[in-house]
């Protein structure tokens, strides 16, 4: 049977990461290339996934598959596992593009997701491709499969003699129960990993895994954050609490997956949505063996809550905190205060959930001592975990349009945007320069994860082969050409 769609998630761990994405980061199934699949097979078309991330294959394998295969469309979702992470993948989903044109010129191409949606004009004077769509997505690419005219495809963009041409974009799917993602078959669930920390104590536990969905969107405005380029507005979406324990289900049963992230930018947001999927999971046969994470806000937090969603397999929440400063935060539109932080953080784990504290150096209004404000934070409060960004212009976010305006200095490529890759340029801020943001984040990093507070605390809370694990963490060197020049 000829095939109608081949959705591509590009390789780039390697570029985005470096050797980090061999062993300790987290290989999680594509969202959007799943959610497009289903939708599609709904509608009768015949589709294949091939996640190049997951099984490790470059950009000339994949030309070869889709030579071999000949769909009528090839998709290249370039979408991150995390809300920003879709810029730094436009570098693996170009160099799969040109590999494609390469050996086969009549391929037909569209490439769609965060970045590709912020950035349309952009994307198709860049890549070799004949389509971007701004946009979800699987509108525009199920109408693009019915052979519509060019013109009358939602949320197309293409060229007319050379010239872009560029749809009005494709309504929001407002029941996004029909954004099932049923094709877990499609993809190649023994690759999948969990990241290192969710499963301290047991890194057994790390495969199989599986991450799924409950929201689209996100009605906050984060300064940072282009959650929502490819929706096109704030807008917050929730899907039926019933399916998400259906599919939880089917993981375990099918696939024998019990770790789980919860992709959603925000799933403990609404306590009526959250609060009902948590009801159904802690009610499944095998709730206790349930490990789940998800993202949180601290003003989003009900202490009268964390006891249900620890009963439903949630051991991990992550905070955005981004910074010590309350000056540096409101400017980065996160307005409460560190006694909030803290009450927040130990409710949480006085529920028996960890936390992963996230946080940002080099927002507009840093400076050396709001980064060391922001660094004895996370020490002070000396959670299981904690993640340190750079602050980065992602494209779709208020951030970048504000760089553009004031004429910031952007990174020269899409690796750039990667926080770990070698490559990475952060932004510089009003007061410090980006070399010395980037070798903030660094020592921080290590200063965070050396300390005999925080070992003492791992060793005893997750025993001495997580303790040795995290040591390990701390004698890896990121290799930074900015550092190097600077």
């Amino acid at each position: 049977m000829s095939l109608d769609l081949l959705i591509v998630h590009p390789g780039a761990a390697h570029g985005i990461y470096g050797a980090l994405g061999d062993t300790l980061v987290a290989v999680e199934s594509p969202l959007w290339a799943r959610l497009i699949a289903g939708y599609c097979r709904d509608r009768g078309w015949s589709v294949r996934i091939l996640d190049a991330e997951a099984s490790r294959v470059g950009p000339e394998a994949v030309a070869a598959v889709a030579e071999q295969e000949r769909p009528r469309l090839v998709c290249l979702a370039v979408y991150g596992h995390q809300p920003s992470a879709s810029t730094q993948q436009m570098h693996g989903a170009g160099l799969t593009a040109r590999a494609i044109r390469s050996i086969w010129p009549e391929a037909k191409i569209i490439m769609l997701g965060g970045h590709p949606s912020a950035l349309p004009g952009r994307t198709m004077v860049d890549e070799d491709i004949d389509y971007v769509c701004v946009g979800e997505g699987p509108i525009t690419v199920d109408t693009l499969l019915r052979g519509e005219q060019l013109e009358r495809v939602p949320g197309l963009v293409y060229k007319v003699n050379s010239v872009i041409a560029m749809n009005e974009r494709a309504p929001l799917i407002e029941d996004i129960g029909q954004l099932r993602g049923d094709a877990w078959d499609l993809l190649p669930m023994s690759a999948y990993r969990a990241h290192n920390w969710q499963c301290f104590g047991d890194m057994s536990r790390r495969q199989p895994y599986a991450s799924i969905y409950t929201s689209l969107g996100c009605p906050m405005s984060c300064s940072f954050c282009c959650i929502n380029a490819p929706f096109g507005e704030r807008r917050y979406r929730t899907r039926p609490p019933g399916d998400v324990v259906a599919e939880v289900r089917v993981l375990r049963e099918r696939y024998g997956v019990s770790t789980l992230k919860i992709t959603d930018e925000m799933f403990v947001l609404n306590p009526r949505h959250y609060g009902a999927i948590c009801e159904g999971l802690a009610a499944l046969p095998h709730a206790d063996e349930l490990n789940i994470w998800s993202y949180s806000r601290i003003d989003t937090v009900k202490p009268d809550k964390l006891s249900l969603l620890r009963r439903a397999g949630v051991r991990w929440l992550a905070l955005g905190i981004e910074s010590g400063s309350a000056y540096v935060r409101d400017g980065a539109r996160k307005d409460f205060r560190n006694s909030d932080i803290e009450g927040v953080v130990r409710a949480i784990q006085a529920a028996g959930i960890n936390v992963i504290g996230n946080y940002i150096f080099g927002l507009p209004d840093d400076d050396i001592a709001s980064m060391c404000a922001t660094l004895s934070l996370a020490q002070e409060l000396n959670t299981e975990f904690a993640n340190f960004y750079c602050a980065m212009s992602y494209p779709g976010s208020p951030l970048y349009d504000e760089a553009v305006r004031e004429g910031w200095t952007l990174p020269s490529s899409w690796r750039a945007y990667s926080q770990h890759n070698s490559e990475s340029r952060p932004l510089d801020t009003r007061h410090v320069s980006a070399a010395h943001v980037l070798r903030f984040r660094d020592e921080a990093f290590i200063q965070y994860f050396s300390s005999s507070r925080y070992q003492d605390m791992i060793g005893a809370k997750f025993g001495e082969e997580t303790l040795a694990h995290v040591r390990s963490m701390t004698e890896y060197k990121l290799e930074r050409k900015l550092l190097e020049a600077a």
